[in-house]
This record gives C-alpha cells, sequence and structure tokens, in this order.
C-alpha cells in the first residue's frame, strides 16, 4: 500500500483528509513541519500533503527543506491551503510543489489529484531505477555509485563508524575476451558481479559495475581486518566457480581486489580513499593478481599470499 504523509497543524483538517483517502493508502499524520520534516526524512512516502500556513515553520519553508534533502526530494509534494491567490501558487510551484488544492477541498478532486501524482512518481522511479542499474548484471551502475558514495560517506563522518572502499578487476580478462569471444566474456562479467553480491547482502552493503570488468563497493561498520578477511572470501568464491580461462594465462577466472578502510573524518574526500583503493588493486595486479591487498586505518598494507 502507497504511503502518503499529511502535515498539517489542523487535526480537523488532517482527519478530514484521512477519512477520504483512508481505504487506498497508508496514511500518517504530522502536526508541525518540523515533525514532518522528521517523518519524510525517515520513512519512505509516495505522497506529503502539505498545509501552507502553520505556526512556526510554515509550509512553504517546509517545501523548501524538503528540496534541499537528498532523500525527500523527490517525493512528491501537493499543496493544501486557502492562498488561493496567483502570488502564492506560483511562489509554491517555483519552490517545487508537483500541485496545489485550494480550501475548501472536494473529496473527489483531492482523491483524482493523489492518484496522478502517485502514478506519475512511480512511474519517475521506475525510470530512475533502470537509469541507476547496470543492464548486463543488474546491479548498480557508476551513475548510482557517484550519487550513493556522496551519501554514505557523509552518514559515516556523522556516525564515526568504519568505511571499506572495495576495488575488483577480472584478471587478464582482455586475453579472455580474445580467447573465447565477447559474449561469453559479457557471461563472465554478469557471474562474477552475481558472486560478489551475494556476500554482499548487508543493508550497509553496496556494489556497482564501475566499467567494463572492473567493480567497486563499500562497507560501513566493519574494521580493516574483518573487511580484509571478508574480501579474500569473495575472491576465493569467484575462483571456486572454476570458469576456464584460457591456460596461457590463468586456468580459472580469478579476480584482484584492493581496498581501504578508514573512518572519515570531516572534510576528508571519498574520491581521494577511492584512490586509495585503486593503488591496493594496481598493487595486487602487480604482487601476481588474484589477490587481496588492502590498506587499513593506518594506512599499513595488507596482501594476501
Amino acid at each position: 500500500m502507497e504511503k502518503i504523509l499529511i502535515v498539517d497543524d489542523s487535526l480537523l483538517q488532517a482527519a478530514q483528509l484521512k477519512s477520504i483517502l483512508n481505504d487506498e493508502y497508508d496514511i500518517t499524520i504530522a502536526q508541525t513541519a518540523e515533525d514532518g520534516l522528521r517523518h519524510a526524512s525517515a520513512e519512505k512516502y509516495s505522497l506529503i500533503l502539505l498545509d501552507v500556513v502553520m505556526p512556526g515553520m510554515d509550509g512553504f519553508i517546509l517545501l523548501k527543506k524538503l528540496q534541499e534533502e537528498i532523500v525527500t526530494q523527490s517525493v512528491p509534494v501537493i499543496l493544501i491551503t486557502s492562498l488561493s491567490d496567483i502570488e502564492n501558487e506560483h511562489r509554491g510551484l517555483t519552490l517545487g510543489a508537483v500541485d496545489y488544492i485550494a480550501k475548501p477541498f472536494s473529496p473527489l478532486i483531492v482523491k483524482a489529484r493523489v492518484a496522478t501524482h502517485i502514478k506519475l512518481y512511480n512511474y519517475r522511479k521506475q525510470i530512475e531505477i533502470q537509469s541507476r542499474t547496470d543492464q548486463l548484471t543488474g546491479i548498480a551502475n557508476r551513475r548510482q555509485h557517484d550519487d550513493y558514495s556522496v551519501v554514505k560517506w557523509k552518514e559515516a563522518v556523522r556516525l564515526q563508524i568504519p568505511f571499506s572502499i572495495c576495488m575488483f578487476d577480472i584478471d587478464h580478462f582482455k586475453t579472455f575476451n580474445d580467447t573465447f569471444g565477447h559474449p561469453a566474456g559479457d557471461k563472465v562479467i554478469a557471474a562474477v558481479a552475481k558472486t560478489i553480491s551475494s556476500h554482499l547482502q548487508r543493508s550497509t552493503d553496496f556494489l556497482a559495475r564501475y566499467g567494463g570488468e572492473e567493480y567497486v563497493a563499500f562497507l560501513l561498520g566493519d574494521g580493516s581486518e574483518k573487511a580484509f578477511g571478508h574480501l579474500k572470501k569473495i575472491r576465493q568464491a569467484v575462483e571456486d566457480l572454476h570458469i576456464p580461462h584460457d591456460p596461457s594465462v590463468s586456468e580459472w577466472v580469478t579476480i584482484s581486489i584492493g581496498g581501504v578502510t578508514i573512518i572519515p573524518q570531516a572534510g576528508s574526500s571519498y574520491t581521494s580513499y577511492l584512490k586509495v583503493a585503486d593503488t591496493m588493486l594496481y598493487d595486487a595486479k602487480n604482487f601476481g593478481r588474484n589477490r587481496v591487498v588492502w590498506a587499513d586505518e593506518k594506512m599499513r598494507q595488507l596482501c594476501e599470499k
């Protein structure tokens, strides 16, 4: 059932809206803008119905805050208000509202507009998912990685928890393609992604195809020793697929992994530590491939084999 948040200081008006929509939607009511912002940031809603005239923070200010937050900026907002003049309507739409319903409202109009905007939201969400998914592997693509890494990095800075960045590369992949052909190479890329993904199942784990035969992942909460041990298991799991390689370079398809674990500080950069992980991957290749090379919290190098 789709979830709708009603933000209105009038309990009577909120109850009226809820009674109109309650049969088809899961309704939450917030009676202050501050409470509405907390609900919108903590839960996933398909639509927000927002009263403009409220004490303290009014609906226009809340709308602006919702548009500034990454987790809420895509949720459609319909303004409900008695301020039906063109100037206020223009202000609301300019700030990012998708529609404007004037009081007194008609139940039929409320139902129709809510249904329309939830349908449009779900359509946009589906298109967005497709645009952020790698079509070959079904995991996140580089665009999603670039956006999501910013969000999770800020979270790790705020919570002061370990953040591990991992880079994976399929060993001798060009030779594999030259020997077995690109369709076989695509199957290997998909199989490796599936294997890595199966070992990264926590809600705090993230995996993306970074380009070609390369993947990037980040994990929150684990120290370097634990992350290093977990990635060694992933490397072994790929080797255990026993996908035949060109015998001149390797018996089986394998991967090399480089990574780093840090506790991010304010002002630090995700991109700079991604480069550290890439350097560790480069070392893993130079040290003979099919191994994990890691940098711990003190930038000491941990090497497998």
